[in-house]
């Protein structure tokens, strides 16, 4: 069995519990009223967008930044200049919570992702409950079919989603669901969790003009921003370079060009 195999049959048994704890019905009442931020016109705007991640840890690289606060993380992203904030809210192997998406909509007005291994409704209402503004849908980790209905139902709850994909086929599962309009390329193989970056050059020419695409993992420099750039690429998801930088904020602007950019504007 991969981690990835493992990962989705904890997250099925967690689901299972936490719908026994807080019914459908429940989430749908505390839906009212909620206001969402817009995720996917984030990833359009001129150059790459940088989507900056909040990470406790992961299998791969155990503890990432003890005694960090979401507030303090997120903010310095903020003013770093990300277009958007990615929150990795799986626990048993990433450390993550749904209350860490909540700080991280509290603390920032950018729009938010929920990054998780997402297999049932039930996690899409959570999701819109706790702030989340767009959702992640990972291929490997699904049918078709599975997809494809994750998909509808978080549109219907004006949410955004980033599918993702690692291979061609994936990407072909991905884009048969026609309203899929962003695309993550994770240069991540999430059966063993090695790294290539060149998998978003290699997938990135059988992307259909007009969809977002976002490459996952791997990103350190912003040279390597620029070649992602010149091909094409809408927006980056960076996570454990911009938590185990000395200074979020800095590394977030040295990727963005925020620190370039200040002169101009003023």
């Amino acid at each position: 069995m991969s981690v990835l195999d493992r990962i989705v049959d904890s997250t099925r048994d967690a689901v299972a519990r936490r719908r026994r704890e807080v019914p459908l019905a429940e989430l749908e009442r505390r839906l009212e009223g909620r206001d969402d931020r817009p995720f996917s016109e984030a990833l359009t705007r001129p150059g790459v967008s940088v989507i900056a991640e909040h990470k406790r840890r992961s299998p791969s690289a155990g503890e990432i930044r003890a005694g960090a606060t979401v507030t303090d993380i997120v903010q310095a992203y903020e003013r770093g200049g990300a277009a958007a904030v990615s929150v990795l809210t799986e626990g048993p192997n990433f450390g993550g919570s749904l209350d860490d998406l909540r700080e991280a909509r509290a603390a920032s007005v950018l729009p938010i992702l929920r990054k998780d291994f997402i297999v049932d409704p039930y996690q899409i209402y959570e999701s819109a409950v706790a702030g989340a503004d767009a959702i992640l849908l990972i291929v490997a980790a699904l049918s078709g079919p599975e997809l494809a209905a994750l998909h509808r139902e978080a549109l219907a709850l004006d949410l955004d989603v980033v599918v993702e994909v690692h291979d061609e086929p994936e990407l072909a599962c991905a884009l048969e669901v026609v309203e899929a309009d962003v695309i993550g390329i994770n240069n991540r193989d999430l059966t063993d969790f090695s790294v290539d970056v060149e998998r978003t050059y290699e997938l990135l020419a059988d992307v259909p003009a007009g969809k977002t695409v976002v490459s996952e993992s791997g990103f350190h420099t912003r040279e390597q921003l620029d070649d992602l750039e010149r091909v094409g690429v809408d927006a980056v998801l960076i996570g454990e370079t911009l938590m185990r930088a000395p200074d979020p904020e800095a590394a977030c602007r040295e990727l963005t060009r925020l620190a370039g950019a200040e002169p101009e504007a003023l």
